[in-house]
Order: structure tokens, then C-alpha cells, then sequence
């Protein structure tokens, strides 16, 4: 299979495309770091041999890089599963937040999502199958102190997801959205979390891997994953 993964260096990203890796299929990853994206495939060449990985630089909260990095995907073949995962999260109070945070929000957590789901999907739809995975948050369910516009913006990815599943359940594409809770990433550190008290993120990678291996008429519509113990 041809899965794409944005922001595939670190985190949860990296853990997907491991998975994916593991099992020997094509993997197409971005980030908007150079460096970070390329050690990241090569780490990952070398560990799963049967994979065939390939990576590119492009920062998708610039709607021209979603739109270049669709089409570089397209070059290679059409995907059978994309999963949209670009974001990041920038705490605060909607009244005293810095001017443009919503808007930088917006661009990366949503329409990052929006505007390669957008150029990848004629694609899709001509071979009438895919699956469309958007990595929401527990935010995206519940407001939350300092939630601030980061969880406005992964509010507006579920709506998005929701409607996308709509829209495309006659057509053979699955949508899922993935609001996982608290994961144990680089961001983490120097928190004073310990990391057993969170989820890893291999933990979100082995159910989106899962959910995307069910029979053709089965869709998993929405993963919702916390810590055991519950939101911090």
C-alpha cells in the first residue's frame, strides 16, 4: 500500500509510520524540517528493508507546500491511506492569547488537512477506494483550561472529518478521526510527567493500523484514546 504521513519525523508521526514500515508498504512523509524528516527515513530504511520510504521538506501550514507535496505524492502513485497528522499545539486563554494564534492554529492543526485532503482525493476517487485518517485530540471533544485556540482548531478538524466521512461513504473512502489524549513525545520533556502516566505513541499507531486493515465494508468512524489513569 502507498501511505501518506505528514508530519512523519517525531511523535506520533514517526510512530505511524513505523508501523506502516513494519509491514513492508510504500511510505510517503513530510515535515517542515529537513534535517528531522530525513533522519527519520533513513532511520526507518534501515530498520524495515522491505519498505520503500520515501521524504520531503514542506511546511503544510503554507497552502502552496499542501498543494506541491500532493502533487509529489501523486507522482509516485495514488494513496491507499492518508493520514493527515501535521500539527502542533500552542497552549493559552482565548481573551489574552498574542495576535494571529488562532490564525497559525488554523493553518497547521486544520487547514493543512483541508487543502492536501483536497488535491489527493480526485485521485482517490477515480480508484473509488482510500482511507482518510485526521488526527484530532481529546480536544477536539471538550474544552479544557488553556485550550486557548488550539482547541478551536482541532474542533474545526473533527467538524471537518465528520463531514468528509459524509460526503464520501457512498464513494468507498473510509474517514476516521483519532482524538488521542495525553501521548508521551519529545514535547514532553522537562514536563515532570512521568512517562508511564501517559499514553505512547506507539499506542495511537497500532489502532490506526488496525482500524485500517477491516474488511472494505467496516469503517471505523472515530478513535478515542486517553491514558488509563485519565486526562491530565
Amino acid at each position: 500500500m502507498i501511505v501518506v504521513i505528514t508530519g512523519a519525523s517525531q511523535g506520533i508521526g514517526y510512530a505511524i509510520a513505523k508501523q506502516f514500515a513494519q509491514a513492508g508498504n510504500t511510505l510517503l512523509m513530510c515535515s517542515k524540517t529537513q534535517a528531522n524528516i530525513e533522519l527519520a527515513a533513513k532511520n526507518l530504511a534501515a530498520q524495515y528493508p522491505d519498505a520503500i520510504v520515501h521524504f520531503t521538506k514542506a511546511d503544510l501550514s503554507i497552502k502552496e507546500d499542501c498543494l506541491q507535496f500532493a502533487q509529489w505524492c501523486l507522482n509516485k502513485g495514488t494513496p491507499d491511506i492518508l493520514i493527515n497528522n501535521a500539527g502542533f499545539f500552542l497552549p493559552g486563554h482565548i481573551q489574552d492569547e498574542a495576535d494571529n494564534i488562532l490564525e497559525q492554529q488554523m493553518a497547521v492543526n486544520l487547514y493543512s488537512a483541508y487543502h492536501t485532503t483536497r488535491a489527493l482525493l480526485p485521485s482517490m476517487l477515480k480508484l473509488g477506494k482510500g482511507h482518510i485518517f485526521n488526527i484530532c485530540s481529546i480536544a477536539s471533544l471538550d474544552a479544557y483550561a488553556q485550550g486557548g485556540s488550539y482547541s478551536i482548531s482541532k474542533f474545526a478538524l473533527l467538524g471537518f472529518s465528520k463531514n468528509l466521512r459524509l460526503e464520501l461513504k457512498d464513494k468507498g473512502i473510509k474517514v476516521t478521526a483519532v482524538c488521542p489524549g495525553a501521548t508521551y513525545t519529545h514535547s514532553w520533556d522537562g514536563s515532570g510527567v512521568v512517562p508511564s502516566r501517559i499514553m505512547e505513541a506507539d499506542d495511537i499507531a497500532k489502532m490506526i493500523f488496525a482500524a485500517a486493515h477491516l474488511s472494505p465494508q467496516a469503517v471505523v468512524e472515530d478513535i478515542v484514546m486517553r491514558p488509563l489513569k485519565g486526562d491530565l
